[in-house]
């Protein structure tokens, strides 16, 4: 059974920074494109970053050269470093598998909160 655990959300000023992490268990990780997503209230769900099997990244442009996205296949795990947060960054922030809208596998979602 597939899982993934999204954990290091928060309430952090702005221009602060925060690490997610998204624990993947359940079958092979290294082989599949992973992703962070963003749900604001009132919102859709959009991308923020995307990073390949083998490593290659894509960023909405709203969080390009502020975001990093990262994988540890040893430890099963995806990373989103957010740096120079801003308010309209607020949202909760989910992982999935496969890193398109179409994926059958998310997480649950961890609440990240920009303000001062």
């Amino acid at each position: 059974q597939v899982q993934l655990v999204e954990s290091g959300g928060g309430l952090v000023q702005p221009g602060g920074s925060l690490r997610l992490s998204c624990a993947y268990s359940g079958s092979i990780f290294s082989i599949y494109p992973m992703g962070w997503y963003r749900q604001a209230p009132g919102k859709q769900r959009v991308l923020v970053a995307v990073i390949t099997s083998g490593g290659n990244t894509n960023y909405a442009d709203s969080v390009k050269g502020r975001f990093t996205i990262s994988r540890d296949n040893a430890k099963n795990t995806v990373y989103l470093q957010m740096n120079s947060l801003k308010p309209e960054d607020t949202a909760v922030y989910c992982c999935n598998r496969g890193g398109t809208k179409e994926s059958d596998y998310w997480g649950q979602g961890t609440q990240v909160t920009v303000s001062s």
